[in-house]
């Protein structure tokens, strides 16, 4: 590409861009920086403290809430996964399956509709067949939320498998299910955990589908967090945001390191 095609040498793109990532990233920088502030103040720094996170950590309310948090997302991601997990499997080795696009289309299409939809029908349906699980409820929504983030990893990993391998235990007499145990679901394994881990954030940090569908005492932290915001800003919002944020970066970091292990 030339230099006169390239869209870098524009004038004006290079502060375009510097403006985009510092209004992208700035307020979670100040989020951060003020999750520290020794005074109560969200907008005045009055020196470094770490006083907000003890008292978040100590919290019964943040720890009921977190911990709600992460048994959800943990049986969400398992039935996501193993959902998601079938469901590539079929549609890329599967040869007698037709109309594989069509399945396929319907499989991320939950990724194509405005969340709030989605969480207005999920309440409608779960009202309409008088669900009433608890905690229950939402790890459905969860689930089903969370199978398009799950696939997309595992199919990408399957596509970009070697097949011959495969067929070569088969031409050795691996029976189907031996080949998937020893050959396929061992190759497959880095993609598995990578969508795993993308479905196990997403269902972490899920508020409006969340706020929807919870009953009483179904509380998470992002609901908690929320709750606390409509009080008014305090470091201690600041602290807890700066945990979810925190983790929430390391799961999708390491989700995207193990989808890439061994690619090729």
């Amino acid at each position: 590409m030339t230099r006169s095609r390239d869209i870098r040498w524009l004038p004006g793109f290079s502060w375009v861009t510097l403006f985009f990532f510092v209004f992208l990233y700035a307020p979670l920088i100040i989020l951060v920086v003020f999750s520290f502030n020794a005074s109560r103040s969200a907008t005045v720094w009055a020196g470094f403290s770490f006083e907000w996170y003890t008292k978040a950590f100590a919290n019964d309310d943040i720890q009921r809430a977190a911990t709600n948090s992460v048994i959800i997302a943990i049986f969400a991601t398992i039935a996501a996964t193993t959902i998601a997990t079938m469901a590539a499997l079929t549609l890329s080795r599967n040869k007698r399956v037709k109309g594989k696009p069509v399945f396929g289309g319907v499989l991320i299409f939950p990724l194509m509709i405005p969340e709030i939809v989605t969480a207005v029908a999920t309440l409608t349906f779960f009202a309409a067949i008088g669900l009433s699980l608890g905690l229950g409820n939402i790890i459905i929504a969860h689930t089903v939320f969370c199978i398009p983030f799950a696939y997309l990893p595992i199919r990408a990993r399957l596509d970009g498998m070697d097949e011959s391998l495969e067929a070569a235990a088969q031409d050795l007499y691996a029976s189907k299910f031996t080949t998937l145990r020893l050959i396929t679901l061992p190759l497959l394994m880095p993609g598995i955990v990578s969508g795993a881990m993308l479905a196990f954030i997403i269902s972490l940090d899920d508020f409006i589908i969340t706020l929807m569908v919870a009953e009483a005492g179904s509380t998470t932290l992002p609901i908690y967090i929320y709750s606390l915001v409509r009080i008014g800003i305090t470091p201690e919002v600041n602290a807890v945001s700066t945990v979810l944020l925190g983790f929430s970066v390391i799961v999708v970091t390491l989700s995207y390191v193990i989808g890439k292990k061994n690619k090729t």
